[in-house]
């Protein structure tokens, strides 16, 4: 049903956009990806799950290659994550042959459930981290 996972995704982003992620941002724990923005070149910070697993962050985006922070990766993957306070540097990868819904398995839970139940075309991300 191409109409509702489209309005889905309009309403999904209009509120996360608006209400959530400008709350999230200021929390001090939240997670969050810092990509440059590919027409701006200016830090663009998304709240979002994931985990650390080694010297690598995983996390699953719900609206895959429609994310902003998707098209950002793929014109420089160059990013910052922020996990418990502290800014990791590293490289991004899109990994489109990892199956999401299988990964989602291995990261927190409660976010997991979310991206799951509001996603609208999963896709599974790798930030290999510098330090």
């Amino acid at each position: 049903m191409p109409g509702f996972t489209d309005f889905k995704y309009r309403a999904i982003t209009a509120l996360q956009r608006r209400l959530v992620n400008p709350v999230q941002r200021r929390m001090p724990l939240q997670t969050l990806l810092e990509t440059t923005g590919r027409i701006s070149g200016l830090p663009r910070q998304t709240p979002l799950g994931g985990r650390r697993i080694g010297d690598s962050f995983w996390l699953v985006s719900e609206h895959g290659e429609k994310s902003q922070y998707i098209r950002n990766i793929r014109a420089d993957p160059r990013v910052r994550v922020r996990i418990r306070g502290r800014w990791y540097p590293g490289t991004a990868h899109v990994l489109p042959d990892d199956d999401p819904r299988v990964r989602l398995k291995t990261l927190p839970r409660l976010n997991s459930k979310a991206v799951r139940a509001l996603g609208t075309g999963l896709l599974t991300v790798r930030v290999d981290l510098d330090d």
